[in-house]
């Protein structure tokens, strides 16, 4: 069973949130450190998958589309988490990221949508 790694978009990259799961031991980029910025959602998932990384997002709206695209089309992706923006502290988003790694497998992922709120008490 191989841990979670996650893949952070332009629009959920922040800075201390990373810094805080990188210092917990979790494998995490940024669409920079993919040399993806300025992609399209769908390219961001598409790069995210080809990297083996679950993509993670503040934006809700469209990854849900296009998830629900990519099942129609019969294309895998590695996995979507998402959360809504402003809604939680960076300690609720860590805690519920750690969570929800300690508890799924990357396999278990694989052409799945996890909403982060679901794992934050």
């Amino acid at each position: 069973m191989s841990k979670i790694s996650l893949y952070m978009d332009e629009d959920s990259t922040t800075r201390s949130l990373f810094i805080a799961l990188k210092s917990r031991g979790i494998d995490v980029i940024t669409a920079l450190d993919a040399n993806s910025l300025g992609f399209t959602d769908e390219e961001q998932l598409r790069k995210a998958t080809s990297l083996n990384r679950v993509l993670y997002s503040y934006n809700i709206r469209d990854f849900y589309a296009l998830h629900t695209y990519f099942l129609e089309q019969e294309i895998t992706h590695a996995g979507i988490i998402l959360v809504q923006q402003q809604k939680y502290s960076i300690g609720e988003l860590m805690r519920g990221i750690l969570k929800l790694i300690n508890s799924k497998s990357s396999q278990n992922m694989i052409n799945k949508i996890e909403f982060l709120s679901s794992w934050i008490n």
